[in-house]
């Protein structure tokens, strides 16, 4: 081997790619070089866009109080090479003295470590061609525009988005249409009972909410059910989840689960040497629920990119692991759930779910496991913590919404 080309493989050695410009790769590019990477960081977004946070997308952008959402980064000032508009195709793991290679539709980016942070992408529904999907800055600004008075919108899915979009469209004045195929809002990530309540926040806003009832097909001008009927609709948005954005490392040897996710440890390293992974791609072994998890959620992007970071940079960290949290705002009104609850979790009301705030407890053998509070942001913040210490509660004083969180803990 040349002087020449050795020093070339000592270059890639010190290169890490970062592949996924959205906030999972952003952040990991930030606290690399924040905590000591002194070699060359390379970070690639198949979007044309700078990075940008995706959650103001259903809320701030739709409803007009912003046109976009870019991080507040300076990868110039950072030392980190941005390239947007290049999309990975491909990758071939690197061997002792030669460097992996990343392919992407602009070529090839050779690398030491890799960092795939490529997200996840909506589902679409078979044949809906004509439907519209809120995945990027780009979906929401065309979404946005199209949005007025009397417009006829049918919104398939009551998710998260699906509520965030109806609420956006009634502030603009639409006529809303929500289908949902499960029995009440949030099929799956809540229990029916408090589906049901959150069904009310959309009767309240105007919005007609249709559940227990699938989508046969998107028509000109019309969304047949299931059960033969017919909705009229200007425009159709749905929003029934995401899958891994993954389908570009076929044949690299990064192990995949079945719905696509990257199988990654507990310091979120996959199987491939020098190749790791962050975000909303990934699923990690959780010590806390005895379970594998894929989350797709922010605050999962930006703490499991810190976590990816150190394990590039050989930190002494500890295990990736933390409690979980989201929020969503919709029908004027924030939700924020943090914890994990499972099947045959204690469930316990902490105030009247027909009042203006309330919040939900999720008891396991009196623990703590999980939360939701809409409205009641100091419940969400003492209980958040009190799930991470695995907190046992006296019942009677957690039921009480008068009594602070941190103070119905067991004697």
């Amino acid at each position: 081997m040349s002087g020449a080309d050795r020093t070339e493989q000592a270059d890639h050695a010190d290169q890490v790619v970062v592949v996924g410009a959205g906030l999972a790769g952003a952040q990991c590019a930030l606290v690399l070089r924040r905590d000591g990477w002194q070699g060359r960081i390379v970070l690639v977004g198949a979007e044309p866009h700078v990075p940008y946070d995706r959650p103001p997308l259903s809320k701030d952008v739709l409803l007009g109080k912003a046109d976009n959402t870019t991080l507040d980064l300076d990868f110039g000032q950072l030392d980190v090479e941005l390239l947007t508009g290049r999309r990975a195709t491909g990758l071939t793991p690197g061997t002792p003295g030669s460097p992996g290679v990343l392919h992407t539709d602009a070529g090839d980016l050779p690398f030491g470590s890799l960092v795939i942070a490529t997200g996840a992408e909506p589902r679409a529904l078979p044949g809906a061609e004509r439907a519209h999907l809120l995945h990027t800055l780009d979906d929401a600004l065309a979404l946005r525009a199209l949005l007025r008075p009397g417009l006829r919108l049918v919104l398939v899915g009551a998710g998260w988005i699906g509520a965030e979009v109806a609420t956006a469209a009634r502030a603009a004045g639409c006529e809303v249409t929500v289908v949902e195929a499960g029995p009440a809002p949030v099929p799956g990530a809540l229990p029916t009972e408090i589906g049901r309540v959150m069904a009310g926040w959309y009767a309240e806003a105007g919005v007609e909410l249709r559940c227990g009832v699938g989508v046969a097909a998107v028509e000109p001008g019309a969304v047949l059910l299931a059960d033969g009927t017919h909705l009229p609709a200007d425009e159709v948005v749905v929003g029934v989840g995401a899958r891994p954005s993954t389908g570009w490392l076929a044949g690299s040897g990064v192990e995949l689960d079945a719905a696509g996710a990257v199988l990654v440890d507990e310091r979120l390293r996959t199987g491939l040497p020098g190749v790791f992974a962050a975000g909303d791609c990934v699923s990690y072994p959780s010590a806390r629920s005895g379970a594998r998890l894929a989350v797709q959620h922010w605050d999962h992007a930006l703490q499991s990119a810190a976590a990816a970071a150190a394990s590039v940079l050989g930190t002494d960290a500890p295990p990736y692991d933390p409690v979980q949290y989201f929020w969503s705002e919709q029908f004027g009104r924030t939700a924020q759930y943090a914890g994990r609850h499972g099947e045959g979790d204690e469930l316990l009301w902490r105030g009247a779910p027909d009042g203006p705030d309330w919040s939900v407890l999720w008891l396991r053998d009196g623990v703590l496991r999980a939360l939701l509070a809409v409205d009641r942001p100091r419940d969400l913040a003492q209980g958040r913590r009190l799930v991470e210490r695995g907190a046992v509660l006296d019942r009677a004083l957690a039921a009480d919404p008068a009594v602070p969180l941190k103070s119905a803990v067991a004697g």
